[in-house]
């Protein structure tokens, strides 16, 4: 069964383009090359937080432990640190649409 990878985070005041350039420069590309593929990405113009929300999807459970477990994306994750605040993130089953 697929498994998604919901995340969430707030990007640091000040931080934008710096985060930016993160994201397009390493966090998805290095995401991609780990095995995750991005299925959603919204960005909360208005309204309560969190200001983004992103979910990436994984062929099966061990797959994606295997990658929540590699030094990579460990190391992924404290660089994208340095970027935002209110990082959190949760396994669930894939339901092949949009969830919370």
């Amino acid at each position: 069964m697929k498994m998604k990878l919901l995340m969430q985070w707030d990007i640091r005041s000040g931080r934008d383009s710096q985060y930016l350039e993160f994201i397009v420069r390493e966090f998805v590309p290095s995401v991609a090359r780990l095995g995750l593929e991005i299925v959603d990405a919204w960005y909360t113009l208005y309204g309560e937080k969190p200001q983004i929300l992103v979910a990436g999807v994984a062929s099966n459970e061990q797959v994606l432990r295997q990658i929540m477990e590699s030094p990579e994306w460990v190391k992924l994750l404290e660089d994208l640190s340095r970027h935002v605040s209110n990082f959190e993130q949760k396994v669930i089953p894939d339901r092949g649409r949009f969830q919370l």
